[in-house]
């Protein structure tokens, strides 16, 4: 027990970029952190960490032993979490990452609803609208709303996702209603950057099933489908768009949706996890209340996908 109380001293210390750092983040003193590495370096008999006035740098050995300490602890946790699951345990700390988009709209309430279901689980939350690489970020679970293409991942799909083509009516009766996609090539057009798209729109032809690809352009782009949103509401174009961002704008009409039958209908929303030989609990809680949610707030289909 003592070396695994050193080995996490010596993890925080390196996560954390200096014992300072550390310290803050686990709540331990930086004299004791000092302790508990300078103990485990006595025991192996090595340096593993250079220290200076401002930052500390693993030696050599210091190199060898981060990767494989990681790993047993992983290891150890995930031993843990299998006796918990046995017992029909579920806690501890679930580190979720999901777009921005995901996390302010109605969407995100299903993150809300699951933290003030289960208490014993600390839910860690991240909105980045940048792709994160769950392992190498150390997540547990990553929500996406997209084309699932990663077959390195386990995913489980929770609802279908669709997209809209959409402008103002003064829009359109300025510019004309497009009659076929390759009419939005001659039309401004408002660029959500963070979509795979960007500037190449994939249609589908609602009679052979075959891609269309269209060539847009516009003098406006955002990383935000609610600022894509905004500007298209303004009449600077037309927007290619989650369907849930402009529902209630359609709806009253202050947007009009156009080019349905050529809108695929492919793209989903996943809970992404990295594949584990033992899934912890928490993780397989928190995929399941999610399913659910989505079935019962958003039509989400209930199926896994690879």
């Amino acid at each position: 027990m003592d070396t695994l109380t050193r080995m996490r001293a010596f993890l925080s210390v390196v996560d954390a970029e200096g014992f300072s750092a550390a310290a803050r983040k686990t709540g331990r003193s930086k004299a004791l952190l000092s302790k508990y590495v300078r103990e485990l370096e006595d025991e192996l008999g090595v340096l593993l960490i250079n220290r200076t006035t401002r930052q500390v740098a693993l030696t050599a050995a210091g190199e060898i032993y981060v990767s494989r300490a990681s790993t047993i602890l992983a290891d150890l946790e995930a031993l843990n979490e299998e006796a918990r699951e046995a017992t029909g345990e579920a806690r501890g700390t679930l580190r979720v990452t999901a777009a921005r988009t995901f996390g302010d709209a109605a969407l995100g309430l299903s993150l809300v609803e699951f933290s003030a279901a289960h208490p014993d689980i600390s839910l860690d939350l991240h909105l980045n609208d940048a792709f994160v690489n769950l392992v190498d970020e150390g997540f547990d679970v990553a929500i996406r709303m997209t084309r699932l293409t990663d077959s390195a991942m386990i995913a489980r799909r929770l609802a279908s996702l669709d997209f809209t083509i959409c402008a103002t009516p003064e829009f359109l009766a300025i510019h004309g209603t497009p009659t076929h996609p390759t009419d939005i090539s001659r039309m401004p057009a408002v660029i959500d950057s963070n979509a795979k798209a960007l500037y190449n729109w994939t249609f589908k032809d609602p009679a052979t099933g075959d891609p269309i690809p269209v060539n847009v352009s516009g003098r406006f782009s955002a990383n935000s489908p609610y600022t894509v949103r905004a500007a298209t509401l303004a009449g600077l174009g037309v927007a290619l768009t989650p369907d849930f961002v402009v529902r209630d704008d359609i709806a009253q009409g202050r947007l009009v949706s156009i080019l349905e039958d050529f809108v695929p209908r492919d793209a989903g929303i996943y809970a992404v996890f990295p594949h584990r030989r033992h899934l912890p609990a928490r993780t397989r809680v928190f995929v399941d209340f999610l399913a659910t949610w989505f079935r019962k707030n958003a039509g989400g289909r209930d199926s896994a996908a690879d």
